[in-house]
């Protein structure tokens, strides 16, 4: 399929632009005959790549993820020849993604979050397609990275002071420890299942305040961004809402004495 053809399919700029970047990869992976990768996608980027690949028939992929429960994953494609290196999975996937291990000192441990990792790694220019998922844990964090900014990710972080007292290293993919996935059972009462009621009531605020972070593309629905206020959410649909958390809508158990509606959602926190 002509890439001008299919870049016609969407209307958002970004989109397009991440969509030629794919495109390109699958020509080089067939032209060049070799392998080649993207740097880590989210969910919304999975999403789009995964009908790119259709689009364009293309069988010899994988998404790249080195642990089960990860959300951002790296896209690989190679060549017919190669195919029997993945089926088999003998490709070295240390030639493309390093993990760094973070051990905190004995008074910070349980101390830091996400974010406190994130920022940091934030602080130091470092684009955040170029890091995978962090695994926080009480005593530090493990994080997966492009291999072309490990080294250099590992001697920028001894130099912030949070991480002043750090013990830093690169360790094998095979050591990398799966996150405790953490999750609450909610329950929301709201009006209609509009997105900015729902929103409203997930970031405990006003509708005007919910309105604000919508129209702001702070929200998402099965990691695409929606900006519709109006956008009615179903059950299995899994919101995202930056700053706030992400949530899935599990049941619609039923209707209050006001004839609102109740709805059980999992947080992840």
């Amino acid at each position: 399929m002509e890439k001008s053809a299919i870049l016609n399919k969407y209307s958002n700029d970004e989109d397009k632009l991440f969509i030629s970047k794919i495109l390109d990869k699958i020509k080089l992976a067939k032209t060049r005959n070799q392998i080649v990768n993207t740097d880590f996608l989210d969910m919304y980027q999975k999403k789009i790549s995964t009908e790119i690949l259709k689009l364009e028939k293309e069988e010899n992929y994988i998404f790249y993820k080195p642990f089960e429960e990860t959300d951002r994953s790296m896209l690989v494609i190679y060549p017919e020849k190669y195919r029997e290196l993945f089926e088999e999975n003998k490709f070295n996937y240390g030639t493309i993604v390093k993990a760094i291990r973070i051990k905190l000192p004995n008074e910070l441990k349980g101390q830091y979050s996400h974010k406190n990792y994130l920022s940091g790694i934030m602080k130091l220019g470092i684009k955040r397609e170029k890091v995978g998922d962090i695994s926080v844990f009480d005593d530090g964090a493990d994080i997966v990275v492009c291999n072309e900014i490990c080294e250099y990710l590992i001697n920028s972080l001894k130099q912030l002071t949070r991480f002043k007292k750090s013990e830093i290293e690169e360790i094998s993919l095979k050591d990398i420890r799966s996150p405790e996935i953490k999750k609450e059972t909610i329950k929301i009462t709201v009006p209609t299942l509009r997105l900015d009621s729902i929103v409203s009531e997930l970031a405990h605020c006003s509708r005007t305040s919910a309105n604000d972070i919508i129209l702001s593309q702070r929200v998402f629905i099965n990691y695409e961004n929606e900006t519709k206020i109006s956008k009615l959410v179903k059950v299995g649909d899994v919101l995202v809402i930056r700053g706030k958390g992400k949530f899935i809508i599990k049941e619609l158990e039923g209707k209050t004495r006001k004839d609102k509606l109740v709805l059980i959602v999992e947080h992840y926190i």
